[in-house]
């Protein structure tokens, strides 16, 4: 007999003794899933208690509210009710596609909200950077203090600061005559509403966004700087292949997040800043949907210009996490 039938038989006798064992004596099949959940419920039930609120609170207002939106392929009647109204299929849909404002709208919300990724997302990023190379913590803190204060400000006020700086005899306005220049209407000129719609956004969030940047650089280990020093790297070579590298999840992640919403401007501050005069540029979904839903009560039909707005915004999420899954192997899901 060989070496390689004795081994086989030796296998077949082991397996053979197993089979022999008694129940009570063979491994003890694993737990089912729920055994372990309520294990894990009974250790953790704090952490579950803690949780609970932030559950109620998206079923409540997030995913209790989706059953209204079959309003949008109905012609609601308030007197009917939802279920009673009649069924129309894709109306709605089609009246706004075949509408003369569909393209204005979605260039302009189009427009307000890449404009708005392209130059409020990197400035938190580089203003973490360089927060974070300051040595001085005291000049540190009140950095910190200054850039964060703006986020606290409500969008009426900083709307009302825009139209007080910006009038034609503003502050603003007042620096450019001063100058030799000529008074230009900020608020009224249709040209200038998305730069400062996206300059007082930046300058509004800035300094708060900043704050996930700069917690993500805390957890930089200080000795890769360290042998970066010894090696001769300068400062600028360290932020790029330290800290940049080390903060690049969180950044690939919110930024999947900002894309996710580019149709999403938000209302309010369009709307405050909104006026007959500057109209071809600031009308976006959010606004006619608005003056469609609320001022001129076509509720089915604005539900079916908001919800082509969210289909669109979770499209674009998707693609988006799938390229920054497949280019950085980072994403949400």
């Amino acid at each position: 007999m060989t070496k390689l039938d004795e081994g086989v038989g030796y296998v077949d006798e082991i397996e053979k003794s197993e089979i022999k064992k008694p129940l009570k004596n063979r491994p003890k099949v694993k737990k089912s899933a729920r055994i372990e959940w309520k294990k894990s419920f009974k250790k953790n039930w704090e952490l579950y208690l803690l949780l609970t609120p932030v559950i109620l609170y998206f079923v409540v207002f997030h995913y209790f509210p989706l059953y209204g939106l079959q309003i949008a392929f109905k012609d609601f009647i308030a007197t009917k009710g939802i279920t009673g109204s009649p069924w129309v299929g894709f109306k709605h849909f089609e009246r706004f596609f075949d509408s003369y404002y569909f393209w204005r709208l979605i260039k302009n919300t189009i427009g307000i909200g890449v404009f708005t990724l392209l130059v409020s997302f990197p400035v938190p990023i580089i203003l973490a950077l360089m927060l974070n190379e300051v040595k001085s913590l005291r000049y540190k803190k009140f950095v910190q203090t200054v850039i964060y204060a703006p986020h606290f400000l409500s969008t009426v006020v900083v709307v009302g600061m825009l139209l007080l700086f910006l009038k034609s005899d503003g502050l603003v306005n007042q620096v450019i005559m001063l100058f030799g220049g000529n008074s230009i209407d900020f608020i009224t000129e249709p040209g200038w509403f998305k730069t400062l719609f996206v300059f007082s956004d930046v300058w509004q969030t800035m300094g708060w966004s900043s704050i996930i940047y700069i917690a993500a650089l805390a957890a930089v280990d200080p000795a890769q700087h360290e042998a970066a020093m010894i090696d001769g790297a300068s400062k600028f070579q360290r932020i790029i292949h330290i800290n940049i590298p080390a903060i690049m999840p969180t950044i690939v992640i919110l930024f999947i997040l900002n894309a996710g919403s580019v149709m999403a401007v938000g209302f309010e501050k369009v709307f405050l800043m909104q006026n007959d005069l500057n109209m071809s540029t600031s009308d976006v979904i959010s606004t006619f949907v608005y003056r469609s839903g609320i001022l001129e009560a076509q509720y089915s039909f604005s539900a079916a210009v908001g919800l082509f707005n969210s289909l669109i915004n979770f499209i674009m999420l998707i693609m988006v996490n799938q390229i920054a899954k497949k280019v950085s192997e980072t994403s949400l899901w």
